[in-house]
């Protein structure tokens, strides 16, 4: 059956079984996937506890399950299963912008009910979902007279796995966090109950053969932000802990029923790939809330922060003036990029909490830059501090979209209590109401909202290319281990397209004219492998200018039709091929380990098809900046080689060609 939502695209339903169940008081309640693991539940007088395995064999033992309210004390003891519902849903919808143009969202459920065998009788739901790609489930308290106003100073949702495997964790130092640090290489067993991990983490399990669990969260609505800790006696076991409010060590939330949690999301692979290629976290979130979002326009953006001020072969002076915007629109609206990102500074004090949002430095014509970018064709992204954007957004952003800008980039949360997690939901709601696109930075991860709110485009959460300015920390390394981490919670505005390419020995931290770690083609190779349909290009416009690579950027979509992972292992490499429309693109990059490989094009259709590869130049290990450019014909039964320097990388456009032609000269190897 098909039926159009309400948010302006379509959706296909295909079905809704409802199952009827039967279980003992205490279970078990079997869970199971479409996929090739299953889970269980049951309850004890100890408390309420899952488990999950994979062909046949468990990997996460018993997880204790449970809410603790400063109110009424501990909920998950003493408790009894008074019904269980299933069913199986096969549904499917589209986005404005995503991975994929068509997503599926298949899932087994399985609702369990549960009641205290005394007084005071709170009631409970736990609502579990399992998908081929992972397991989901959250807490739901139903209007009761014995759980009205509540406060949650605990849950207890934990991952006890059963042996000490190998992680790839975000370890913090605290709740108030930007989320912008290396997962770092560590054993299950070195996460203690002192440790805070960002989501996600990480973990490579072994039931009969090597799989791949990463722990995220979704849909976090009203609640406190999750992170995991170890737990003290209990070896290899991960339990949630809860973002603290501002000035509270115990309350995590405060809510009344009905009230829900989070999601709490066990995703599941053979191959880390295949994590990447997930939606599941999309899955889990509402629809579309926005009515008509086909104003919702993805893009690349040109920037003004990244290079420190620093520009050659102009005119004027270069900083935050009307001179230099203007530049860096020309510089957009000749080159088809459709945004231009005025950052901070252009209406006074960037720190100043109190700084009024809706006025300029005498230096910024904002008219004129406003004027000229659509002249340009280019939409204006404006820079504000969110503590401004609270207490001024109802004015400023009525101004911002009479004025005509397309959207903001919100900063300096660096947050995710309960209350900010409401303040984000807050912004991103209004911002849609004015037609504005939102970028969050000094942001907590992605959680899935962007599907209810889609104008909330991207976020940051991630230590990104900024980091070289004052560090070696965002090093090819790294860029190969943010795809199998924080990138599977959503897209990361991690602002790549550096053009001065270094190596480790040629490189200096440095805040005017920023150098990158690594190859040119490892900065081209980011535009297929980051998802962001929100593309920084953060150089400056003489950057680019007659350089090698520049064409791949101008032609690189930043929204997908279909994405596959062709091969990657995590902190090693990655290779991912993209689909937009009838054309491919191909990204491939390589840690500090120079590497070569062969892909196999059985992901093309029938038919020719022209390639356009960019790959490091012999000479790229000494001069990373080299970049050999080469054209060639391909069909679906080819192979391409791929030869990447240390921290290399590889990218390629593939294009179909009309029946009969073909590429002279270069041959596929």
């Amino acid at each position: 059956m098909l039926k159009k939502c309400f948010c302006g695209v379509f959706i296909i339903v295909f079905a809704v079984i409802f199952v009827s169940c039967t279980v003992l008081p205490g279970g078990p309640v079997r869970l199971d996937s479409p996929g090739k693991f299953k889970g269980a539940f049951h309850v004890k007088d100890s408390g309420a506890y899952y488990s999950v395995g994979y062909e046949g064999r468990t990997f996460i033992r018993e997880g204790k399950l449970g809410i603790e309210f400063a109110e009424s004390g501990p909920l998950g003891e003493n408790l009894e299963i008074v019904d269980v519902k299933e069913s199986r849903v096969n549904n499917s919808y589209t986005m404005v912008y995503g991975k994929t143009s068509l997503i599926l969202d298949n899932y087994n459920q399985t609702v369990i009910t549960l009641k205290e065998k005394k007084v005071p009788y709170r009631m409970f739901n736990i609502e579990f979902r399992l998908y081929t790609d992972g397991l989901a489930f959250r807490y739901i308290f139903p209007e009761q007279d014995a759980l009205c106003d509540f406060t949650i100073v605990k849950e207890t949702s934990q991952f006890g796995f059963t042996e000490d495997f190998s992680t790839y964790a975000l370890e913090l130092k605290g709740f108030t966090t930007n989320y912008e640090s290396e997962f770092n290489p560590i054993k299950l067993s070195e996460i203690t109950e002192s440790s805070l991990i960002g989501l996600p983490i990480l973990i490579k399990a072994r039931a009969k053969d090597d799989i791949y669990v990463a722990i995220v969260e979704a849909n976090l609505t009203d609640y406190a932000g999750m992170y995991v800790k170890g737990v003290k006696d209990e070896p290899f076991t991960l339990e949630s802990a809860l973002s603290p409010l501002p000035g509270a060590n115990q309350a995590k939330v405060k809510a009344s029923t009905p009230h829900r949690t989070p999601w709490r999301v066990i995703m599941i692979a053979e191959e880390p790939g295949r994590l990447v290629e997930s939606n599941i976290i999309l899955n889990l979130n509402e629809p579309c809330a926005i009515e008509d979002p086909s104003w919702i326009k993805p893009g690349k953006v040109a920037w003004d922060w990244w290079s420190g001020s620093y520009a050659k072969d102009v005119s004027f002076k270069y900083g935050m003036n009307t001179e230099t915007m203007l530049h860096y629109i020309d510089f957009a609206g000749e080159h088809n990029i459709e945004y231009m990102l005025v950052d901070a500074k252009w209406y006074g004090d960037h720190h100043d909490p109190k700084a009024d949002i809706t006025t300029t430095i005498k230096e910024i014509n904002m008219p004129k830059i406003l004027d000229h970018a659509k002249k340009k064709n280019v939409g204006i992204i404006l820079w504000i501090h969110w503590e401004c954007t609270i207490d001024q957004m109802d004015k400023a952003f009525s101004l911002y979209e009479k004025w005509g800008v397309k959207g903001v980039k919100v900063d300096y949360m660096d947050r995710d209590d309960q209350e900010m997690v409401n303040v984000y939901r807050k912004i991103v709601k209004k911002a849609a109401e004015h037609r504005l696109l939102v970028d969050f930075h000094g942001a907590y991860k992605p959680t899935g909202i962007r599907r209810t709110y889609p104008n909330l485009i991207t976020r940051e959460g991630i230590l990104a290319l900024e980091y070289l300015k004052w560090s070696d920390r965002a090093d090819p390394e790294h860029n190969v281990t943010i795809p199998f981490t924080r990138m599977l919670a959503g897209p990361m505005d991690y602002t790549p397209g550096g053009f001065l390419n270094a190596t480790r020995e040629q490189f200096t931290a440095r805040r005017l004219q920023p150098m990158t770690l690594g190859t040119r083609c490892h900065q081209l190779a980011m535009y297929v492998i980051y998802e962001s349909p929100f593309q920084m290009l953060c150089d400056y416009p003489g950057a680019y200018r007659n350089q090698a690579g520049f064409e791949f950027l101008k032609a690189v979509p930043v929204t997908w039709d279909e994405t596959r992972v062709l091969n990657g292992e995590v902190a090693d490499y990655i290779t991912i091929a993209r689909r937009n429309g009838e054309e491919w693109y191909v990204g491939s990059m390589t840690d500090w380990t120079p590497r070569e490989f062969t892909i196999q094009m059985s992901f093309l259709g029938k038919g020719m098809y022209k390639a356009e590869i960019y790959q490091d130049a012999l000479d790229a290990n000494e001069n990373p900046t080299n970049v050999v450019i080469k054209e060639c014909s391909l069909l679906s039964s080819d192979d391409v080689v791929i030869k990447m320097a240390t921290g290399g990388g590889f990218a390629m456009r593939i294009v179909p060609l009309e029946e009969g032609r073909t590429i002279p000269g270069y041959k596929v190897e």
